[in-house]
């Protein structure tokens, strides 16, 4: 009977669910809402060698939202693809299903996402083999990992805060820009001491939302990412900052060679063909692919102070500067340009919690994917600014940290747009969002 009950005993804990942690242990995320605990995505547990169980924990979010107005929206299609151009609706922005796997040294995550941004789909967002180091500081972590697989790119503030932690709805034009889909595919190291953090990966460089090859590789080259950050606390005060640096190629596909085409244009409408509407394109030859380099550096700050009364302020801060990395706004190609691109942003926000279940914040972002631009006009070639900029208004109900319904206005300078007469112009692309959110 004794050994039955130390069977049983050593089942049970091995079955038990494991400590929580932080996705990143270099950024602590204000807390807004009443306090409930935070899903992990590594999570700890005993070593293999006590226990021959394995450890696993399930967890996830489902975010609804209704898109209640949208300045840009139309009751069109896009004549090239067909997608409609309409952006007033509802729709399901991430339902995501996130598997932590513990055994001891070894540990393992994976995670599946399900939308209906672009009608019905379904992908893999997180998948990753992590080993850590075995030696352990006074509170029992790791002082370290090695990861490989689908990784969340090691890059200041909004690339490392977790979509369900996110109090704004989306993150800033230009976190989405230089960093499209966060996860890439590659190796990453991560070790901490005391109040210091260390990242560094090797990535593909082509992260999930890429617009032209998303988690492919079309080159031997490979980027090199991390972060370096220090975290604080005293008394009522938690602080964090980090810098943020990357080095990689970038890739530009060439193009087939061509034929000369005749073309005939009737011209007057009669049916005959005639010399005069008979007319010769000539072909190009082909051309090679080409890589070139891209650089970025970033720096980021964040503070909470706890308010009496009123509960967490917290202020936020981030300023990139990049070479030729656009990815998902405007792509950066400098060989097709002929000249390399100078990306610059920044953005800033102000998060206030007020009593346990409401919150109000701000945000402002500026993008500036070419910052040499210029036109023609006339006999004159003349700048001009092709910065977007975003005003950020959002107010929430929290019921925790996680379930909230959330109300955001933004109001979006984008400079793409055109008149009926093609003169370049402001395009108004304001809209009111109200998003839904639980997890578990």
């Amino acid at each position: 009977m004794t050994r039955q009950l130390a069977a049983a005993v050593a089942v049970a804990a091995a079955l038990a669910p494991p400590a929580r942690a932080a996705t990143d242990p270099s950024i602590e995320p204000l807390t807004v809402g009443a306090a409930a605990p935070v899903p992990p995505t590594i999570v700890t547990a005993a070593p293999a060698a006590q226990s021959p169980w394995l450890a696993l924990r399930l967890s996830g979010y489902i975010q609804a939202d209704g898109v209640l107005y949208s300045q840009a929206s139309e009751d069109q299609v896009d004549p090239s693809t067909g997608a409609p151009l309409n952006q007033t609706r509802y729709l399901i922005r991430r339902a995501r299903i996130h598997l932590d796997i513990d055994h001891g040294r070894m540990a393992g995550a994976l995670e599946v996402d399900f939308n209906t941004v672009n009608g019905a789909s379904a992908g893999l967002i997180d998948a990753e083999v992590t080993v850590r180091a075995r030696a352990r500081d006074d509170t029992g972590r790791p002082w370290g990992d090695a990861s490989m697989g689908l990784l969340r790119t090691p890059w200041g503030y909004e690339v490392l805060e977790r979509d369900q932690d996110r109090f704004f709805l989306e993150r800033s034009t230009v976190s989405r820009a230089l960093f499209p889909g966060v996860f890439d595919l590659g190796v990453r190291l991560r070790g901490g001491w005391r109040f210091i953090n260390v990242q560094l990966a090797l990535m593909n460089g082509d992260p999930l939302a890429d617009r032209t090859f998303p988690v492919q590789d079309p080159n031997r080259a490979k980027d090199v990412v991390g972060r370096i950050g220090v975290t604080g606390r005293r008394r009522r005060v938690v602080f964090s900052a980090g810098l943020s640096g990357l080095s990689g190629v970038g890739f530009h596909a060439g193009t087939p060679a061509t034929k000369d085409v005749l073309v005939w244009r009737d011209q007057n409408q009669d049916g005959i063909v005639e010399l005069s509407e008979i007319q010769v394109i000539p072909g190009s030859p082909a051309t090679p692919s080409e890589n070139f380099a891209r650089l970025a550096l970033g720096a980021d700050a964040e503070v909470t102070v706890a308010m009496p009364r009123l509960g967490p302020l917290g202020v936020f801060a981030e300023v990139m500067w990049a070479s030729n990395l656009d990815r998902g706004v405007v792509p950066a190609d400098p060989v097709a340009s002929g000249r390399n691109l100078r990306e610059r942003g920044w953005v800033v926000g102000v998060i206030q919690q007020l009593g346990p279940h409401y919150a109000i914040g701000g945000r402002f972002d500026y993008y500036d994917p070419d910052a040499d631009a210029f036109e023609v006009q006339g006999a004159s070639v003349v700048p001009v600014s092709a910065s977007f900029t975003t005003w950020t208004g959002t107010a929430a109900w929290c019921w925790n940290a996680l379930d909230r319904v959330t109300a955001e206005y933004q109001h979006v300078t984008n400079p793409l747009g055109l008149t009926a007469s093609g003169v370049p112009t402001t395009l108004g692309s304001d809209t009111f969002t109200v998003r839904g959110q639980i997890a578990w």
